[in-house]
């Protein structure tokens, strides 16, 4: 029963992203390995055509907020305002009191509101003026960032960077692809029939986490984080990576209708959990780095 439906799930989300599929089976991965995605690509790429079909399929409530550079956390979070009535200060929730917050084109907010994000995606939870808010379960946050040799952008600080479980890119349609597109006729987003609940969802987490990894194939994790380390001193991956690591695969091979991990699991997540985390001055030295990996690191099978 999970199987079709993560079937019907993927079936419905290629309609959309047309030409895509392991993009869309890297999202969802990353969505069952409770993960946070940022995908990174040109404008008008799909980018937030993914985010909103994602929502939709899986039963999600969802808030889209526009990053700018005036932006201030209490734009995103809420504000506290004092009630003369009540004679006390009232919290109105801001935009991310969601299960799906689409965070548009996030580089191009300052630091300070970058980081609002941050206590949100490491624990689920908000805190202003000393109160602590409890966000809705599941939650996630989808990020899209414009290339940062653009305007207007700041750089995600590696802090930001570690809390995204996958970094994606979209890249340009096929041309069949992009024909079937101009063939299409319409630039809205089809509404799309709701495939998950968010209980069905939390369910297919949890039989994610029971996909069975030997002592070997942990093994293989830990060599490929360690390499990282060495090849790169001071900004290999961290204990939180090697977790992402474990999380994705077992999504991944939870997808494919497996019940156990093999060493191909690993290897097909791998560039998406950790590439972003190994660039030190641009994503080109991160790819350098994860295809130096898995080609001098062999799994004990």
């Amino acid at each position: 029963m999970s199987q079709a439906v993560i079937e019907q799930a993927l079936q419905q989300l290629q309609q959309v992203l047309i030409g895509k599929p392991k993009v869309i089976r890297m999202a969802l991965a990353c969505i069952l390995a409770r993960g946070h995605l940022l995908i990174e690509d040109l404008p008008g790429m799909g980018k937030t055509t993914l985010s909103q079909a994602l929502a939709q399929t899986l039963g999600l409530s969802y808030q889209r907020i526009q990053f700018t550079s005036d932006m201030l956390p209490a734009d995103i979070l809420g504000v506290s305002i004092f009630d003369k009535q009540q004679a006390e200060f009232v919290f109105h929730p801001g935009p991310i009191f969601r299960q799906m917050i689409l965070a548009d084109e996030i580089n191009r907010a300052s630091p300070k509101t970058q980081s609002a994000l941050l206590e949100a995606m490491a624990e689920q939870q908000i805190t202003v003026d000393g109160m602590t808010h409890l966000l809705p379960r599941p939650f996630f946050v989808v990020a899209t960032q414009n290339p940062s040799e653009q305007s207007g952008t700041f750089p995600l600080p590696e802090s930001q960077l570690d809390r995204f479980m996958m970094r994606l890119s979209i890249g340009y349609p096929s041309q069949d692809a992009e024909l079937k597109m101009l063939k299409s006729g319409s630039d809205k987003s089809p509404l799309l029939p709701q495939c998950l609940t968010a209980m069905a969802l939390t369910q297919l987490q949890q039989q994610c986490d029971q996909v069975a990894a030997s002592d070997a194939l942990l093994g293989y994790i830990l060599a490929l984080v360690e390499g990282s380390r060495e090849l790169h001193e001071g900004y290999g991956l961290s204990p939180r990576a090697s977790k992402a690591l474990l999380a994705a695969a077992k999504a991944w091979a939870f997808i494919h209708g497996r019940q156990y991990l093999v060493p191909e699991d690993v290897q097909a997540i791998f560039a998406a959990v950790a590439e972003h985390r190994l660039r030190q001055s641009s994503q080109q030295q991160g790819e350098q780095l994860s295809l130096r990996l898995l080609s001098t690191i062999n799994p004990i099978r």
